[in-house]
């Protein structure tokens, strides 16, 4: 019987209730604790989609759907473990449960398509650090915003919205992703043009000619974070002449607050003010042909372990 290799799934991760949104908040800003008003503000955006934690669910129900597609292409070769950023279980904690089932290679990924030094980075140095210290070996899926399975889903993503609108409404397909500090910029770092890569092969893909680029989702700092933001861009678009906008998160890969929140009400509610019919497309989640996708780049990343 061959070796068993571990995956570790990574993500940003979320609170379980709201009794640890303190502690998950706080965990954020790096051990500062939030201000009474900010966590009361952070309180009132998971009551305001429901008083549920989507990121969780379905964050565990795409590694459990990964965990399943890979021991049916290798039988009890794969040993998968989630590893969260700021909630547990944390990174660290994934690379010890794998450790504590007996492999020594690990193959990581992070449920977020575009790499950047500020955020996918950050997820491997802290694995690599955990994986030095268990003595394993690692190696990382850096990116795969280009998959054409990928771009595929979301390709059926958008015409499947698009059809939705009424025949005459003339529409605008937004593409977003998180905004990060706007200091990334002078580091080099590919994010903006990965980001854009998807969203010339999946306009292309759809048909689409009528597009344009949004960040979302900013972090409350004094330093200047990546735009234009997408409630700056509804007011243009109005202007322009658009009485629809279809937004297509191409930077995330599931449900989550700044889904839920910051496009299904902020978003949306603003579009209304405006007079704009502002829809977005389903997330990847975990449909078959994504968690597919994750499955081959790993066997592809086993490469000369198997060799």
């Amino acid at each position: 019987m061959k070796e068993p290799i571990g995956v570790l799934v990574m993500a940003y991760g979320t609170p379980r209730s709201f009794a640890e949104i303190e502690a998950y908040y706080t965990h954020i800003r790096r051990g500062r604790r939030p201000s009474e008003a900010e966590l009361h503000d952070l309180e009132r955006r998971y009551r305001a989609i429901g008083g549920t934690f989507p990121l969780r669910e379905n964050t565990e129900r795409q590694v459990r759907a990964l965990t399943d597609v890979l021991e049916a292409r290798r039988p009890g070769e794969m040993v998968v473990r989630l590893g969260l950023k700021h909630a547990p279980p944390f990174i660290e904690d994934g690379v010890e449960a794998l450790r504590a089932a007996g492999v020594r290679r690990v193959v990581g990924l992070v449920l977020a398509p575009h790499y950047s030094a500020l955020s996918v980075g950050e997820y491997f140095a802290r694995a690599q650090k955990a994986a030095d210290a268990a003595g394993l070996a690692a190696r990382f899926i850096e990116r795969y915003g280009d998959d054409p399975a990928l771009i595929a889903l979301l390709r059926d993503r958008v015409v499947e919205a698009l059809r939705a609108f009424p025949p005459a409404s003339k529409v605008k397909v937004v593409f977003s992703a998180h905004s990060l500090p706007a200091r990334v910029r002078a580091m080099n770092d590919p994010y903006e043009a990965e980001l854009l890569a998807t969203s010339r092969l999946v306009a292309a893909a759809a048909g689409v000619a009528d597009w344009t680029f949004a960040f979302q989702s900013a972090g409350q700092t004094p330093e200047p974070w990546l735009g234009p933001d997408i409630r700056e861009v509804l007011p243009a678009l109005r202007a322009e002449g658009y009485g629809g906008v279809l937004v297509a998160p191409i930077g995330f890969v599931t449900e989550h607050l700044e889904i839920c929140y910051d496009l299904d009400i902020e978003a949306r509610a603003e579009g209304e003010r405006l007079g704009l019919d502002v829809r977005r497309i389903r997330m990847p989640d975990d449909d078959p042909r994504f968690i597919g996708l994750l499955a081959d780049r790993i066997e592809a990343a086993l490469g000369a372990w198997e060799a």
